[in-house]
């Protein structure tokens, strides 16, 4: 089994880094509308979900703990001003789900904002909500972010999952770049973020748990820590977990002394705010991969004794 105190340390090193560069989840408000306003919430809300997934697993230490806690508040209090600019997003694009789906993790540790509450009431009631174009992974994930709230899915969970590429088991030789996030996404909606491991249909997992290992050692070899992150967390949210040494020692040798860790093969150069935006997502994933597989680990060595 793969040394637990390499995986913790990933997590750790990892949350160092995202709690120096705080600054760097920030909104832009004069954004081109072309570009898309809530674009920059996408990282706030991955980032609530990430220390969710820490406080959930009950794997962080003090140290990691506090800097989970202070990153939350950080960004509800400051980025978000109180959840503000989430109700901003919702008047400025009433039919997105971004501000909700942002808004949901946040929710659930205790951050409240009625007022877009009230919106999200209200949206989740239009035909519009329903009749929104989003690819069946993506569909997922909205329907998973409605039952955790509260709301009744406007879309049948189990039939938007029959129509994911993963539901379907494709040839393993098909899994190429962009697909392979489609599978790595459909697995964390279908167990709630690792929060429920059942939730994966057991066919599913026997056909993740032949062909994942052969996936992770071709992303491992083209040096791609983004999409290998994603896959050691897919792998903590199998029944039997691999946890692969190998796997695990060039992800954690790939990571920065400063605990970035770079999309692919090597850390970018360039301004502060442009590096941070192409090395946010590779980080924010190491730190829940480690969270998911330090648990693991931890479980492996209970039974074990």
């Amino acid at each position: 089994m793969t040394d637990t105190r390499l995986i913790h340390t990933v997590g750790v090193r990892a949350l160092e880094w995202l709690w120096a560069h705080r600054d760097g989840f920030r909104l832009e408000l004069d954004v081109d509308p072309e570009a898309g306003f809530l674009q920059r919430f996408k990282p706030i809300g991955e980032l609530a979900v990430i220390c969710g997934t820490l406080f959930r697993e009950g794997v962080a230490g003090s140290h990691q703990t506090r800097m989970a806690h202070q990153l939350l508040d950080h960004a509800w209090r400051e980025t978000l001003d109180g959840g503000r600019m989430l109700v901003r997003g919702q008047r400025t694009e009433p039919i997105s789900p971004i501000p909700f789906e942002v808004y949901q993790p946040f929710k659930e540790l205790g951050y409240l904002q009625p007022e877009l509450e009230r919106a999200i009431a209200l949206n989740h009631r239009l035909t519009s909500w329903a009749g929104a174009e989003l690819t069946p992974t993506r569909r997922l994930g909205l329907c998973g972010t409605e039952r955790r709230f509260g709301l009744p899915p406007r879309h049948p969970e189990d039939e938007v999952w029959r129509g994911t590429w993963l539901a379907r088991t494709p040839e393993p030789w098909t899994v190429d770049w962009h697909f392979a996030y489609d599978i790595t996404h459909a697995v964390f909606h279908m167990a709630d973020w690792g929060e429920n491991l059942d939730g994966i249909p057991p066919a599913v997992a026997d056909y993740l748990s032949a062909w994942l290992p052969a996936w992770i050692d071709d992303w491992l070899d083209l040096e791609s820590w983004d999409l290998l992150g994603e896959l050691l967390a897919v792998d903590a949210c199998l029944p039997q977990p691999a946890l692969d040494e190998r796997a695990w020692t060039a992800f954690a040798a790939a990571q920065q002394p400063d605990g970035a860790m770079p999309a692919e093969r090597t850390m970018p150069e360039g301004d502060r705010d442009e590096v941070f935006d192409m090395v946010y997502h590779p980080t924010l994933v190491a730190a829940y991969a480690s969270a998911l597989a330090t648990s693991r680990c931890l479980a492996e060595l209970s039974r074990a004794s």
